[in-house]
């Protein structure tokens, strides 16, 4: 079946200028088509047609999602009173106990939490537990491999996390600190390509990278519906 996704302004990466009221065609796993909705929808008469509020991007990365997945504790929503609802770091976590006891449940809803954000794809450096890889790529996340912060220095190896190169903590907004929000996308849009995206409701990029990712509204995963926040 064929969706077309509609926003009031596209932003389809790889140096194309953004598309006010694009939209995109997917069918299946793939992006079809991308531009104008007008074109778009001639080109694909009947397509089911889900339209979004703001902005709509290639689907975002999430270059610290090994370090927030191991070293962070995301807290059950029946733990609310208790824990709270904000991730546990450092002593809190420490706190918790044996680990075994609670990693699994923490990891998806870890994930959850970055697909909430926009998030399609994760690196992950080599040597990363096969087990966290499995339940990224069972979450509908693709797994890349490690990029190199290009603040950092060129001596730095490459496996090193983004935020770990930058002497900071991890974020789970993709968006945070970055110039342009084709900084953090896995790839651009391209006809065939994974059907990854991302919608935000802000009005346009500047609103968006000062908002944050989690602004986001929906996020497609190789298709699917992966999240939807309204």
């Amino acid at each position: 079946m064929l969706t077309i996704h509609a926003a009031a302004l596209l932003l389809p990466g790889g140096g194309r200028a953004p598309v006010p009221g694009g939209a995109v065609a997917v069918r299946d796993a793939s992006v079809a088509a991308f531009g104008p909705y007008e074109d778009v929808s001639a080109a694909h008469p009947g397509a089911r047609v889900r339209r979004w509020p703001g902005v709509l991007t290639p689907g975002l990365v999430q270059r610290d999602a090994v370090r927030l997945l191991t070293q962070w504790y995301f807290p059950d929503p029946r733990e609310a009173d208790a824990l709270g609802t904000e991730p546990l770091t450092g002593a809190a976590l420490d706190a918790l106990g044996p680990e075994g006891t609670w990693r699994a449940g923490s990891v998806r809803r870890g994930l959850h939490r970055m697909l909430r954000h926009g998030t399609t794809a994760v690196t992950a450096a080599p040597g990363t537990p096969p087990a966290l890889l499995t339940a990224v790529r069972r979450s509908g996340l693709t797994v890349l491999g490690p990029a190199l912060d290009p603040s950092a220095p060129a001596s730095a190896p490459a496996s090193a996390p983004a935020s770990a190169l930058a002497g900071n903590e991890p974020r789970l907004d993709p968006l945070a600190g970055v110039a342009a929000v084709s900084d953090a996308t896995a790839a651009p849009l391209t006809v065939g390509g994974r059907a990854d995206l991302a919608a935000f409701d802000a009005p346009d990029e500047a609103a968006l990278l000062a908002a944050g990712a989690a602004s986001c509204v929906a996020t497609i995963a190789a298709g699917r519906l992966a999240y939807r926040g309204r």
